[in-house]
């Protein structure tokens, strides 16, 4: 290696360990209309889902008395579209009653309806397998055991693999990396599924990526997205998941698809044709 190639290589690792974190997160989507007043001794919540989904909306307060009125009523159910106002009896004036909310997908105690589903992609092509269930490099939480990476390039068109709503997006990434820094950072599309009562994920989008919004209906086969290469990820790839709710938030579930193909017996190195 001559000097000059040398200094490219420096110049180009230097640059990469030099990308920084973005210094915002970004949220899939947002709760709106939700708030309270106290009015003489009642607190009164006003909770709003906004989302084609059922919502659990969490609360806290750095008031101890307050947060053991919420820890005894949270968190509550809100189901899609609809709203709900709780009262609760207090003697703190507004002022000393600071609450934050917060919220997850889904109803754990509602079951699930597995149905077969399409490959997140367009009809004739074909894509690689680059980590199965349980992978070792990011499949090996409650959350990713049984996703799929498939070798999309950057601009490639992802597709949703069931009639659904979609309820989260984010697209205002540009980069990624490798280490587990950029875990939070990658541009991804929820769906949610009613008739099965599960969540799919579209993951590593390009900057912009994303073909809906926030409560667009979408049809299976339907092009929601462009594949990229932001968050946790060193190569361009699609990363879908199949999820249901639990208790403490959501899990990755196995699926079948109508191509004949089960997802555990998808393998790295194989190739699949929709």
């Amino acid at each position: 290696m001559n000097f000059q190639h040398l200094l490219i290589v420096v110049f180009l690792f230097t640059l990469s360990c030099c990308t920084k974190i973005p210094s915002n997160k970004l949220s899939q989507f947002e709760l709106k209309e939700i708030g309270y007043q106290v009015h003489n001794d009642s607190l009164v919540i006003q909770l709003k889902n906004p989302l084609n989904c059922p919502l659990r909306i969490y609360s806290s307060s750095a008031n101890d008395t307050i947060q053991k009125v919420l820890n005894q009523n949270f968190p509550v159910v809100i189901m899609a579209k609809s709203d709900t106002v709780l009262s609760y009896w207090t003697d703190k004036p507004k002022d000393d009653i600071p609450i934050q909310f917060s919220a997850k997908f889904g109803d754990p105690n509602t079951p699930i309806r597995k149905k077969t589903i399409n490959f997140p992609f367009r009809t004739g092509n074909s894509y690689q397998i680059i980590q199965g269930y349980n992978g070792r490099f990011s499949h090996t939480s409650t959350y990713s055991k049984y996703a799929l990476d498939f070798n999309l390039s950057k601009g490639d068109t992802i597709c949703a693999v069931a009639d659904g709503f979609v309820v989260g997006v984010i697209q205002g990434y540009d980069k990624g990396g490798k280490s587990k820094k950029w875990r939070d950072y990658s541009n991804f599309i929820t769906l949610f599924h009613p008739e099965m009562n599960l969540y799919t994920q579209y993951v590593h989008l390009t900057h912009n990526g994303s073909l809906v919004t926030v409560g667009d209906f979408v049809r299976a086969d339907q092009a929601i997205g462009l594949s990229g290469k932001t968050g946790q990820t060193d190569i361009e790839h699609l990363h879908f998941n199949v999820l249901k709710p639990n208790s403490t938030g959501m899990e990755s579930v196995p699926i079948e698809f109508e191509q004949g193909y089960k997802g555990a017996d998808l393998k790295k190195g194989d190739w699949i044709k929709k």
